[in-house]
């Protein structure tokens, strides 16, 4: 079993910054990439960050620039840095995890956070 658990997200003023955390926990082979997605109502959920376990990274379009995606390896976490938030970040944000569970046979499944909230307003 492998779970993702969420921390950090709230209430901030526009302009203001935020970090979330997701730690992985459980039996697994490795971390292959994990990400945050969020969903904001009415609309559909939406890839914000993403992370490779090369270390490569990437980026929705309306992010780029104020949102920073990292990994700790060691703890089995990844972060989610956001700065100078807008109102339209506001959005229940969930992370998600591509793990490979086992090799013998082969398994990769992806796992997702509980989800949190967060609003930009003033």
């Amino acid at each position: 079993q492998v779970q993702l658990v969420q921390s950090g997200g709230g209430l901030v003023q526009p302009g203001g910054s935020l970090r979330l955390s997701c730690v992985a926990s459980g039996s697994f082979f490795r971390i292959n990439a994990m990400g945050w997605y969020r969903q904001a109502p009415g609309k559909e959920r939406e890839l914000v960050a993403r992370i490779t376990g090369g270390g490569s990274t990437n980026y929705a379009d309306s992010v780029k620039g104020r949102f920073t995606i990292s990994r700790d390896n060691a703890k089995n976490t990844v972060y989610l840095q956001m700065n100078s938030l807008k109102p339209e970040d506001t959005a229940v944000y969930y992370c998600n995890g591509r793990i490979t569970i086992a090799t013998l046979p082969f398994r990769v499944d992806d796992y997702w956070g509980q989800g949190t909230p967060v609003t930009v307003s003033s």
